[in-house]
């Protein structure tokens, strides 16, 4: 949220609500055990979970006690506990990441709705009643609309909306099934709510910045037109951002699936991406007027590149084939700290922090939208809010580029090729400035970018790996090439096979684990706006790349 709107908020709230029954949480801990490592939104796959505590917990709707077989809403905050993800160094301490969980409370569980089943409580004041994902339950995630239609205050939550929209009552929930680091509902192709699972105290992005370009008139992106948080009681001034309604794009359809579908029959692609590369540039300067900008001067650009240079030694640490490439990546990394420490600055400001073709949609009247400003959720929330330059994004599409090319039997690196360009000319027209004239900072964030997407591949999905590798070839074996258009992988390995330290496989016709926003029937991560399925989720939804 705004910093207006978030010291509006902590200013109305109402006393402190009250403790909820010490034994809450202790009766619920056995099944969440269990339950919450196999969610796909939990961040903390792979290591034990050895704990938990109670941030906050809400009573939205009380439980009939199984007198009538209606249901109740509990809301909670859980902090758990887990140890640190393994490194090459000395093990670091736990770490406690916070959960927003929505949990149905019935007698007994129908069986439409066992899909949704947590578990039965033994004990505690939730005895011998049933505990479910309540937002898989149309009667409670109904409720939630319905808390957000007419706003205020329930114990630890704060509903807002903005007052000029119109929310009609009794839409319909449907919850979207392809996602992975949060839960989104629509409501009657009206409206998508996004709900935030792993949240951290501070203002999200993906409410923050589409509410700062509402403010300026932006139309690429879809308003926020309500939204809810928690108190935070170590810092009033910081609450927890737990969701996000928006307008539901209905018909629209995502970058990702429309760039497969024009492979797949042979279509020309460029005309789309230079209208990306426009509507890209509109949000950028949009964003840039509605807030703080800075200039990287050489402090900070030697900075940038020390951590660039860490997380390529680290990602080859854990994928061997990276190995061979490091010494030609780091060149990019010096590059960009030597035009700082040449006295070049750059202007850093705030940006979508994840773009791809994913989490683009254009509509039936051929407008594209950009959507999900949440930035990477695994990486820290005060990261994700840092000015940046604005070739980040461009760097992340132009990546989406590649992906979505190698999708396609045989690869077509001539399309991959035509697209970058279109989208860096559209994006030059329409901000008077084109990213291909830096290529020192241009070089170094898609390496940044690439090298990020091998560590993940290696580690999520190995039938990927060769498409991230594949760049690597091309970032390490031209590290003056001025365009994003240079031409990749003129090498002696097979454009269809793996390179050298990789399993020999296909591609899956799409990448698996990226955000949905659109399509023929929504279903992933980006605050689907669409109306289809779009690509698959990724931890940190990565769409077409990751």
């Amino acid at each position: 949220m705004s910093e207006a709107a978030s010291t509006r908020s902590t200013a109305a709230r109402r006393a402190t609500p009250p403790a909820p029954p010490p034994a809450l949480l202790p009766s619920l801990a056995p099944l969440l055990y269990e339950w919450l490592p196999r969610q796909r939104w939990f961040a903390g796959k792979g290591r034990p979970v050895t704990g938990f505590s109670l941030v906050a917990a809400t009573e939205l709707l009380p439980s009939s006690g199984g007198v009538s077989g209606a249901p109740g809403l509990l809301h909670l905050l859980v902090s758990v506990q887990q140890p640190a993800a393994a490194t090459h160094g000395p093990p670091g301490p736990p770490v406690a990441d916070c959960y927003q969980l929505l949990l149905g409370v019935r007698s007994a569980l129908p069986p439409r709705l066992a899909p949704a089943l947590i578990g039965h409580v033994q004990d505690g004041p939730l005895e011998g009643l049933t505990v479910y994902d309540a937002l898989l339950d149309p009667r409670l995630a109904g409720l939630l609309l319905e808390r957000l239609r007419n706003t205020g205050v329930q114990g630890a939550l704060r509903f807002e909306r903005d007052p000029s929209v119109v929310i009609p009552p009794g839409l319909t929930p449907r919850p979207l099934g392809a996602e992975q680091s949060n839960s989104s509902l629509v409501y009657g192709d009206s409206f998508i709510l996004k709900v935030f699972r792993r949240v951290s105290p501070g203002s999200n992005p993906d409410l923050e910045l589409p509410l700062a370009l509402a403010r300026k008139g932006c139309e690429r992106v879809p308003a926020p037109v309500a939204w809810y948080e928690a108190d935070n009681t170590d810092d009033p001034y910081q609450p927890y951002a737990l969701g996000v309604l928006q307008p539901f794009l209905r018909g629209s359809e995502d970058g990702w699936q429309r760039a497969l579908r024009a492979l797949a029959v042979g279509n020309d692609f460029t005309a789309d991406a230079q209208a990306l590369g426009r509507a890209t540039a509109e949000v950028h300067t949009a964003l840039a007027v509605a807030l703080p900008m800075v200039m990287l001067r050489k402090q900070q650009t030697e900075a940038l590149a020390a951590a660039m240079t860490e997380r390529l030694d680290a990602a080859a640490q854990a994928v061997p084939a990276l190995v061979p490439y490091v010494p030609a990546l780091r060149t990019a990394f010096d590059a960009f700290a030597a035009r700082g420490r040449a006295g070049r600055a750059w202007p850093a400001q705030r940006v979508h922090g994840d773009l791809h073709l994913g989490q683009a949609l254009r509509a039936p009247g051929g407008e594209w939208s950009v959507i999900d400003f949440e930035g990477e959720p695994s990486r820290p929330l005060a990261e994700r809010r840092r000015p940046q330059p604005v070739v980040r994004d461009v760097a992340g599409m132009l990546r989406s580029f590649d992906y979505a090319a190698r999708s396609h039997q045989p690869w077509d690196a001539d399309w991959a090729t035509r697209c970058r360009e279109a989208f860096c000319d559209g994006y030059a027209k329409a901000s008077g400035t084109d990213p291909r004239d830096e290529p020192e900072l241009l070089r170094a964030y898609e390496t940044d970018k690439a090298v990020y997407e091998v560590l993940y591949e290696a580690r999520h999905r190995p039938d990927w790996l060769p498409v991230p590798l594949a760049a690597i070839h091309r970032l390490a074996s031209s590290p003056g090439a001025r365009t994003p258009g240079h031409r990749p992988e003129t090498t002696p390995h097979r454009t269809t096979g793996p390179l050298p330290g990789t399993p020999r496989h296909s591609a899956p016709t799409r990448p698996p684990g990226t955000p949905p926003h659109s399509g023929p029937a929504p279903s992933s991560d980006t605050a689907a706006h669409r109306a289809s399925d779009p690509p698959p989720e990724t931890d940190h939804t990565p769409g077409p790349t990751p």
